[in-house]
């Protein structure tokens, strides 16, 4: 009898949540999304500055660069919000956190994995939103997206 009862409870918790599986890739899309469109839009309304950040870097072509990584991250921050090509706007933006860590945010990122610092891993941003990029490009938009809705409707156009 109490395994039934456990079997129940267990059934109805694992139904629970693949029921609310949706939010987590939501959430996340939205909250990536939405810090890339602010700092996108930041760095388009001051291409100069980032150029110059990007050139004291050392980065090659900088004034090349600066206005394709700002439309990038404030395009890509509008695509993620809504799910639309999450896996392609998540790879680009996962190589400019690439990028960032390689240059800007080196010596912080290599010090947080030090086990003597007050900073960790996760107080690196591009390192979270690298995680956060690669989850997204591995797993996808989650059912509410307008990848998912493309999806369906293009599988309906094709049947029909």
């Amino acid at each position: 009898m109490p395994s039934s009862i456990l079997q129940r409870a267990a059934g109805s918790g694992l139904r629970l949540m693949a029921a609310l599986a949706f939010v987590t890739p939501l959430l996340t899309r939205i909250t990536i999304g939405y810090a890339f469109f602010l700092t996108g839009r930041g760095k388009l309304a001051n291409l100069d500055q980032f150029t110059g950040f990007l050139s004291a870097l050392g980065v090659p072509f900088a004034a090349a660069q600066a206005p394709v990584v700002a439309g990038l991250e404030f395009v890509g921050g509008i695509c993620l919000v809504v799910g639309l090509l999450t896996r392609l706007m998540g790879g680009a933006l996962a190589g400019t956190m690439a990028v960032a860590l390689l240059t800007a945010d080196k010596q912080a990122f290599l010090t947080s994995w030090l086990p003597t610092g007050d900073v960790g891993p996760l107080d690196v941003a591009p390192w979270v939103f690298l995680l956060l990029l690669s989850w997204l490009v591995l797993y996808g938009p989650g059912k509410l997206s307008l990848d998912t809705l493309l999806t369906k409707w293009l599988r309906l156009g094709s049947e029909g």
